[in-house]
């Protein structure tokens, strides 16, 4: 037998919910001393105590905790209700970290305002390059649903590549096609080589660009639209007509979007824009 203390700390409960819980008849002590009016508990009470606070955890009501009880909740059927609430909340906590990373990013655009990049801009010519490169549709722009497409896709480069006979040669590059619905992501890894028969990617030529305004961003990945969105400023300050796709190069791609050791070139074709 355990007192109500010892069983509360075993439990990993109070000593309060213990005696509210005995008030509603949920989980009552195994034996009651009359003199003294102390409660103690068995140890197999530990096994129901474990299942109210799981039920209670998942958004049950006690009453509702007490029904399911009395009807003999199974072990498994229990463990199958605690996977799929784990599995509700972990898609809640990606969905509100996402939200938080682009609410900080939507303060930091707000901040920097009519202020010019730390990076110089630098106009310049960029060659044709060989890419070996995969792509996916994403349903919307930004980090949380880009993200893991690029992920994904690297991962595939990374071993196809190597198997097909081709040498990687530069840094991996990003781009993206507007769609009437989403957005196309291609990502595509600088290789030389000869690819072998069947390989699974596209082997294309990036075609060469005689103007592209380039901005070294270094810093957090998740702050990367702040970037895009000073050099759009710089474009229009200098009458210049951005050109689809900007390219992302990934010079040093620490894995961690939130880490403050990225380095990303951004890529954006440019034109001398038209004067009425």
């Amino acid at each position: 037998m355990f007192s109500i203390g010892d069983f509360a700390r075993f439990g990993s409960v109070s000593v309060r919910m213990l005696r509210h819980y005995d008030e509603i008849g949920l989980l009552p002590p195994s034996e009651v001393d009359p003199c003294s009016g102390y409660r103690f508990y068995a140890a197999d009470q530990l096994a129901r105590l474990n299942r109210i606070v799981a039920l209670k955890d998942l958004g049950f009501t006690l009453n509702q905790v007490a029904e399911m009880l009395d009807g003999e909740l199974s072990a498994d059927r229990l463990h199958g209700m605690l996977q799929l609430r784990r599995a509700q909340l972990a898609n809640q906590v990606a969905a509100d970290t996402a939200r938080l990373a682009s609410v900080e990013a939507r303060l930091l655009r707000i901040e920097r305002e009519g202020v010019m990049p730390e990076q110089e801009i630098v106009v310049k010519a960029l060659s044709a390059t060989l890419v070996a490169e995969m792509s996916d549709v994403a349903a919307e722009s930004g980090e949380a649903a880009v993200g893991p497409i690029i992920e994904r896709l690297y991962a595939l480069l990374g071993k196809a590549i190597p198997e097909s006979g081709l040498t990687i040669t530069g840094a991996p590059v990003v781009y993206y096609e507007e769609l009437e619905e989403g957005l196309r992501v291609h990502v595509a890894h600088q290789v030389a080589g000869e690819a072998a028969p069947g390989a699974d990617f596209d082997l294309r030529h990036l075609p060469e660009i005689a103007q592209a305004a380039t901005l070294a961003h270094r810093g957090k990945l998740t702050d990367l639209c702040v970037s895009f969105e000073a050099m759009g400023r710089w474009a229009d300050e200098n009458g210049y007509a951005p050109n689809a796709p900007i390219r992302e190069v990934y010079l040093n791609a620490p894995g961690d979007p939130a880490s403050a050791e990225w380095v990303v070139e951004l890529q954006m074709p440019v034109a001398q824009a038209a004067h009425s």
